[in-house]
């Protein structure tokens, strides 16, 4: 009975509690007293007493002159999760600002938020599959990538925390926006990219192509790109699949007709670069379908393309810029090069990495024997080799090694080069010039074609995710 009164109790006492302000407060700790000072009263006493401490405290709440705030609310339950009001507001405002920052003209804010929170609930299906599988970023990881970041935008790690202070954007909220991009990518590797199958047949399938792009002088071309995307939804009707092709061919006329293709994407696509007013971003011909490059290929930057049909549904494309027509070399640059790597772990901070690849940069400077101190020192696999890492070709090494290495000339040694890896001292060898061979030829044939079907394969997975999760939308409650 005892345990019962209680439960009652708590249950009547707003917020775990009524609140100070000259008003009586019985918190749940109070409560605990009142109930261990009970035991052994009579049980009409105990009752008496309960009665009247939730009498008074309830009077006490409705005294207040204040009416009851809602603080937040759900807007939409994602399988086991909820996505808040609040939160939604949060990424609703980063997306204007973008977009705004891109001169895109503003669809009316509810359309932006449905867009949002579609995007919302298409990320919390990913990260609770990361969670279901044990998938894990560690705060290490994020710190690197934060790092990775200000070096991009060549500025210190204080540096890069003051300018987002002044654009208001909390560090933290960084931290966290890293932290969810990581596990989104890890998610992706595991369930598609490592899931891609590429044969022989579509490796000589490309090599054929790029023999016709290179006497169309198009092999090195880029394309920046934006579609409209209207999905076609699974065991759609005949009926509902041309409605669908109306209404896209209706969104390409308005296109034509020159209203702001960034606009109509937000506004109308259903493609995961929607809040980017559709664009794709810049991209070598092996990142794009071929369905889009047989269109693309017939238009001229400014175009608007008709309606593509795909299995994912109907497109629309807009060809915002093109770059790199010119017929390429088969030559190309190929660089030798040696390497010290003093790596980062939870032995290493990255300070402690960064002093020693320091004091050994002074020793060789000084005179020290590269090749020796890279035996001794390197944590790399090429240290028994005294750090020789052969020759070396474009897009071998992750970026901020190639930039470096680009701007090395023979004999140079590079000052410390911070990448995911760790702290590396760089020194070229001698650079040549020379002819692709037929191996790596086909590996890089490979890539490119695993390249271009993952960004298809990911748009369906993602689709397939979504529709076995379950959404439950509470946007339009009040």
């Amino acid at each position: 009975m005892t345990s019962m009164t209680r439960t009652r109790f708590h249950q009547r006492n707003p917020a775990r509690g009524c609140r100070t302000s000259g008003k009586v407060t019985v918190t749940a700790a109070s409560a605990e007293g009142l109930h261990q000072r009970a035991r052994g009263m009579p049980r009409c006493a105990w009752m008496l007493l309960s009665a009247l401490t939730v009498f008074v405290c309830a009077s006490a709440w409705a005294a207040s002159s204040s009416p009851p705030v809602l603080l937040d609310r759900i807007v939409a339950v994602v399988n086991k999760d909820v996505i808040t009001l609040g939160q939604l507001n949060d990424r609703v405002d980063v997306v204007t600002r973008q977009l705004k920052q891109q001169k895109v003209s503003l669809p009316p804010i509810e359309t932006i938020q449905r867009q949002v929170l579609e995007r919302m609930i298409a990320e919390r299906a990913q990260l609770q599959l990361a969670e279901d599988n044990g998938i894990r970023v560690d705060d290490q990881q994020v710190d690197r990538a934060i790092e990775r970041i200000a070096a991009e935008n060549q500025m210190s790690l204080a540096d890069f925390r003051q300018a987002l202070e002044r654009d208001k954007l909390p560090f933290e909220r960084l931290r966290t926006d890293i932290r969810t991009e990581i596990l989104l990518a890890r998610v992706r590797d595991r369930e598609v990219d490592s899931r891609i199958l590429v044969v022989d047949s579509e490796v000589d399938d490309f090599i054929a192509g790029e023999g016709k792009r290179e006497a169309a002088n198009m092999k090195g071309a880029e394309y920046l790109v934006s579609q409209i995307l209207l999905r076609i939804p699974d065991g759609a009707s005949s009926e509902q699949i041309e409605a669908l092709r109306a209404k896209a061919q209706g969104v390409a006329a308005q296109a034509r007709a020159k209203t702001a293709f960034s606009e109509l994407a937000v506004s109308q696509s259903e493609g995961s670069d929607a809040l980017q007013g559709g664009s794709m971003g810049w991209r070598a011909r092996n990142r794009i379908p071929e369905l889009f490059l047989a269109a693309l290929d017939t238009m001229k930057p400014g175009d608007t393309s008709g309606v593509l049909r795909s299995p994912a549904g109907f497109h629309v494309l807009h060809l915002d810029d093109l770059r790199g027509v010119s017929k390429s070399e088969e030559q190309v640059e190929q660089i030798h090069a040696e390497h010290i790597l003093i790596r980062t772990n939870e032995l290493v901070s990255d300070g402690e990495a960064h002093r020693r690849i320091n004091q050994l940069r002074e020793r060789i400077v000084e005179g020290a024997n590269f090749e020796e101190l890279a035996r001794l020192n390197s944590d790399d696999g090429s240290a028994s080799r005294g750090g020789d890492l052969g020759w070396i070709f474009p897009g071998d090494t992750v970026a901020e090694f190639d930039r470096m290495l680009r701007q090395l000339s023979p004999g140079e040694l590079s000052e410390p080069v911070r990448t995911q890896f760790g702290w590396h001292l760089i020194r070229v060898i001698e650079k040549r010039r020379g002819d692709v061979s037929i191996d790596r030829k086909r590996a890089q044939a490979r890539k490119a074609v695993r390249d271009s079907k993952s960004d298809e394969a990911y748009e369906n997975w993602l689709r397939e995710l979504r529709d076995r999760t379950y959404v439950e939308y509470r946007l339009e409650e009040r």
